[in-house]
């Protein structure tokens, strides 16, 4: 048997008991126990050897054999033990509530040495007595508070343990030492609270020695010493100052130093303490070009770049000094950097940088960009001449030595190079970048990187699942070169592709029983009004998962067989299918239950039942439900892992052969009757079984021999012998009858 079980709230047991009954035939009944179930309580500090309670069975009447007890279940670790002859259960070793405060025992009662025993459940619940004091989980903690928290606040919760249950178990808190009355504890729940404000306390730090207290009796309590728990708590200082400027809003530095050039120290002070009191200095704007760098725990400003009076000739930064607090507080400042001049007048661009497009494809001339420099001089040395340098791709242009007008030269290519980068020089020494692109024609169609795709997914694959992620490459720039993916056949529902990122997704669960594959094309395609497109073809082949039971044709056979057959002898053929494929829909049949004996077997592959004895009708045995049939329990089983299966009941009929002659009840019967008895009397009846069956049993009888004057008739059918003459004991005292059963 399998005992499960479960408890109030519905919870079932992790696991379940397996129970063996053994049925033994024994004539004598056992000692039963005067209660199913005993309950007893004992205090968990009992000495060894104290008795608990006592258990009885009584013997049956009559009964001179005597009854014996003993622990069967529940003490595994031997804590109790129980007196043979008088069940007598006693404590063998010293108990802890706290590791178990239950105990279940099985005791079990047998009768001198008889096999048969009675059982009863002895419930001894283990009584707490409060021998565990409270313990803290630490011995020390640490917290901290701004002084500006008002009375009631919450500022630590003290939790210490007590293994003891019920009032053994419950704690008090209390403050065994403290150097200030601002706080209090809640001795139920070991909240400690301010009990007034702390702002004016030139303390900065309190500790407080918190000792725990159950409810017992007698109360045990945490050591002051060694147990109980020390909580020190910081007050913090708030952060009430802002930080203030004691540099000079004023610089002066010359245009051409060094880049990493001192320019000037920034320096602030705050009068709050620790990192309250930590000032760090930051560059809040105008510094937009990255000119200068700030060390922000120094105040050293120094240059990032080199710096030209030219082109500006003064920087007003905007400096924060801010503390470390929380919140945080600042200051600013402007700070006015003056750039000083120096001699260094050349010709410069207007712009340092050039950035124009060109269509591709156009004829040689195409007009691109011009370029336009100053020069603060004056005279001859304030006119221009422009020029193309060498570099990467200039001679596909041509500039203009007067105008700065940029032309092409030949005809441009944006596939072979999108980019141009030139640089233009006048006569002096100034120079320009130029930064050409080459506008984009749709000439290019998206190419994929297969024709087709064949892919194997398993049909327990979950709906919204990715299959393949496709990608197509398109040469082409912007919407010429964005390409757009979709499905141009019918998936039947399954697939789905998402147009931007070529992922292609399940949309429906997929059964390979119903349909084994899908082919359907893919297309990318860019986002131009021509639509270029490149197609794939898509094959999805449904990978096969053991989701079929194998099913036989029918739930209930039926089939016959001749007794006396020789083994081997085919007595039906079943089947069953499974609609996987591969080793999930092999199919292997077996007798599951009902072939007591092993009178049967089947071919495992073919289905074929077969004798393996030789039957005999007449028989009878237990596992059969008449003395002529046998009813099997046949199991089909796929080769899937985890393998599936079904069942079938076939009646399999033994069919009778007449092999057995028919027996008299007797081999003879001796009948007394009187002379007297009148013509028709009945005399006697004869009876013969015949262990065949059906036609093969019907048996008939006839007298042979002794009746030769006819004194006396046989019924054929029920064996009744009647007087058919009056009879004379003078004339003879006795016949002998040969009665005949065929």
């Amino acid at each position: 048997l399998t005992v499960s079980a479960r408890d109030g709230g519905g919870l079932p047991s992790t696991t379940n008991a397996a129970v063996t009954v053994n049925i033994l035939q024994s004539g004598s009944a056992p000692a039963i126990f005067e209660r199913s179930r005993y309950t007893f309580s004992v205090p968990e500090d009992t000495p060894e050897d104290s008795p608990v309670g006592t258990v009885k069975a009584r013997e049956p009447p009559n009964s001179l054999e005597v009854v014996s007890y003993r622990i069967s279940s529940g003490d595994p670790h031997g804590r109790f033990s129980i007196d043979p002859q008088f069940g007598i259960i006693r404590t063998k070793t010293q108990l802890d509530h706290e590791s178990q405060s239950v105990v279940v025992l099985t005791v079990q009662s047998q009768l001198g040495n008889s096999p048969v025993y009675s059982s009863t459940q002895v419930n001894i619940s283990v009584i707490d007595i409060n021998d565990n004091p409270p313990v803290f989980l630490t011995h020390s903690d640490r917290v901290t508070i701004s002084h500006t928290q008002p009375p009631g606040t919450a500022v630590y919760i003290a939790h210490a343990e007590d293994k003891d249950s019920g009032l053994n178990g419950a704690i008090k808190y209390s403050i065994a030492s403290k150097q200030s009355n601002a706080f209090s504890i809640d001795p139920n729940l070991g909240v400690v609270n301010l009990t007034r404000t702390v702002f004016a306390d030139k303390q900065q730090e309190y500790t407080l020695h918190i000792a725990a207290e159950d409810s017992g009796i007698p109360p045990l309590t945490s050591s002051l010493m060694f147990d109980s728990l020390a909580v020190k708590i910081v007050i913090l200082d708030i952060n009430d100052n802002s930080p203030s400027f004691m540099s000079s809003p004023l610089s002066y530095v010359m245009e051409d130093v060094e880049v990493g050039f001192l320019v000037y120290r920034i320096m602030a002070k705050d009068p709050d303490e620790g990192r309250n009191g930590q000032v760090t200095y930051h560059i809040l704007s105008g510094n937009e070009n990255k000119a200068f760098v700030l060390d922000k725990i120094t105040g050293l400003l120094t240059t990032a770049q080199l710096l030209d009076r030219e082109i500006q000739r003064c920087y007003n930064l905007t400096v924060m000094a801010l503390d470390d607090g929380s919140p945080a507080l600042s200051a600013t400042q402007v700070l006015t950097i003056v750039v000083l001049d120096v001699n260094d007048e050349t010709p410069v661009f207007l712009k340092q940088l050039y950035e124009a497009a060109v269509r591709e494809n156009q004829d040689p001339g195409e007009f691109v960009l011009k370029v336009e420099a100053v020069d603060r001089d004056a005279g001859p040395n304030s006119l221009l001449r422009y020029e193309i340098l060498p570099g990467p791709g200039y001679e596909k242009f041509k500039m203009n030595p007067h105008s700065g007008e940029l032309i092409t030269t030949t005809s441009l290519d944006r596939e072979t190079q999108e980019c141009f980068s030139i640089k233009g020089s006048p006569s002096r020494s100034s120079t320009a970048q130029l930064y050409l692109t080459v506008l984009d024609e749709n000439d290019h169609n998206p190419m994929l990187a297969k024709t087709q795709y064949q892919i194997s997914v398993r049909e327990d694959l979950e709906e919204g699942s990715a299959i393949l992620d496709l990608f197509a490459s398109d040469k082409d720039d912007g919407l010429n070169g964005e390409v757009m993916y979709s499905l141009i056949d019918d998936t039947f529902g399954a697939f789905a592709i998402d147009s931007v990122t070529g992922s292609i997704v399940t949309t429906k669960a997929l059964d390979r029983e119903t349909k084994s594959q899908y082919t359907f094309r893919a297309v990318a395609s860019d986002c131009s009004t021509h639509l270029p497109r490149s197609t794939t073809v898509m094959t999805i082949l449904i990978q096969d998962v053991n989701d079929n039971v194998p099913k036989f044709e029918q739930s209930y056979y039926k089939a016959s067989v001749w007794e006396g057959q020789s083994p081997k002898t085919d007595i039906i053929q079943v089947f069953a299918t499974d609609l996987d494929s591969g080793l999930n829909g092999e199919t292997e049949y077996s007798i599951l239950s009902g072939n007591e004996n092993a009178t049967f077997l089947i071919d495992s592959a073919r289905g074929i039942l077969a004798t393996n004895t030789v039957l005999d009708h007449e028989n009878t045995s237990s596992y059969r439900e008449m003395a002529s049939s046998h009813r099997l329990v046949l199991l089909a089983s796929d080769c899937g892992t985890p393998s599936l299966n079904s069942t079938a009941t076939v009646l399999i009929t033994v069919l009778d052969v007449n092999d057995n002659p028919p027996v008299f009840s007797s081999p003879e019967y001796h009948i007394h009757v009187k002379e007297s008895i009148p013509v028709g009397s009945h005399v006697t009846e004869v009876s013969a079984n015949d262990c065949d069956a059906g036609t093969n049993a019907e048996i008939t009888y006839a007298i042979i021999s002794g009746n030769d004057r006819g004194h006396f008739h046989l019924d054929g059918k029920t064996g009744s012998v009647d007087l058919m003459k009056t009879l004379d004991y003078e004339d003879t005292m006795k016949f002998t009858l040969i009665i005949q059963a065929t």
